[in-house]
């Protein structure tokens, strides 16, 4: 072989897109639920009320049959040289620990208030802190928007699905 046919073959693997097989291990995983989910919800029984005619069996049944859906694209990406690739100003850069531990911090400070203070406030406290330690510094905006989406998921929950969430030191007010 010549160093012109042997530069040519390299290019030929270096330029091959790489199967990341572990890849596959995530799409057998979401196969597996999603059929799990959708076994699960089939033995629903037939729940129906005159407010809910459908019942509880096709939103599980949905969500199963996609997560299938996901899992089978997925596999088809990974088997096709597919991968994820660094975006952005940090491109390159492993993992930004202080960022992931303030996050971390922000949601087990919502799970230990959330009893006490209620979903408003610690739902508005999570919201904003984690928009604050994922940059925003428009402090007031950010914390109005927090309170907005607190309350708004409070009553989307007790309006719209009937469950309700803790209201805690605003009992009585909500």
């Amino acid at each position: 072989m010549t160093v012109d046919s042997e530069t040519a073959v390299e290019e030929a693997e270096a330029s091959a897109p790489k199967r990341d097989l572990a890849q596959l291990w995530v799409c057998g995983f979401l196969a597996v639920l999603g059929v799990l989910v959708v076994v699960d919800a089939s033995r629903l029984g037939g729940f129906s009320a005159s407010n809910d005619p459908i019942g509880p069996k096709p939103v599980p049944i949905i969500l199963g049959v996609l997560l299938v859906a996901v899992a089978v694209c997925y596999a088809l990406d990974a088997l096709r040289g597919g991968h994820g690739e660094d975006e952005g100003a940090n491109a390159g850069e492993r993992y930004d620990w202080k960022t992931i531990g303030l996050l971390c911090a922000v949601f087990i400070a919502n799970a230990l208030l959330i009893d006490w203070l209620g979903w408003v406030i610690s739902g508005s406290l999570l919201f904003w802190g984690c928009a604050i330690v994922l940059g925003s510094r428009r402090y007031f905006l950010t914390l109005a928007a927090a309170v907005a989406l607190g309350l708004a998921t409070f009553y989307g929950f007790a309006i719209g699905l009937g469950l309700g969430l803790p209201a805690g030191v605003l009992q009585g007010i909500l």
